[in-house]
């Protein structure tokens, strides 16, 4: 395992993607967006999720690129699902700044600002082969999209 440790720049260019928008986002956050009633045990997840996350994906240089395969088509759709996740950022931006907008779903997809990384991290954890991310990002991912599901639930009624 310790020869699979190193910096992974593929890992920090995803966390730019993830993490500009979402820096952008503070300042244009919906109107109507509350927090107050977000699920503890979900919470926890999702932080350490977070936590955990964000120092895999940057410490193993498995996920870097060292040779194009057929192995590559991993990286490939998960790189996809990050540019999609980009497109979904610039439709709420150029929207009017509401909830309704910020969880409007994407080809079925649903809370697509969730789900999308979520999915990109998990198939990027299959790409390196890294079971570590692969936990991470679940635990992530239970938090993170469980808490845009009640949000959107809330609006709905």
């Amino acid at each position: 395992m310790l020869g699979h440790l190193g910096f992974s720049y593929v890992g920090l260019v995803y966390l730019l993607m993830l993490f500009i928008p979402n820096l952008i986002w503070t300042n244009n956050q919906a109107l109507d967006y509350h927090t107050k009633n977000e699920n503890k045990v979900l919470s926890v997840f999702e932080k350490v999720g977070q936590v955990l996350v964000t120092c895999v994906v940057l410490m193993f240089k498995d996920f870097n690129i060292n040779r194009i395969s057929l192995w590559s088509i991993w990286l490939l759709i998960s790189f996809l699902l990050m540019l999609i996740y980009e497109l979904c950022w610039i439709r709420y931006f150029l929207s009017e700044p509401t909830e309704k907008n910020f969880y409007r779903s994407l080809f079925e997809i649903p809370v697509p600002l969730a789900s999308l990384p979520v999915i990109a991290f998990l198939i990027l954890g299959i790409y390196g082969k890294v079971i570590w991310l692969i936990i991470s990002i679940i635990i992530l991912g239970i938090g993170h999209i469980g808490i845009h599901l009640q949000h959107l639930n809330a609006i709905k009624h």
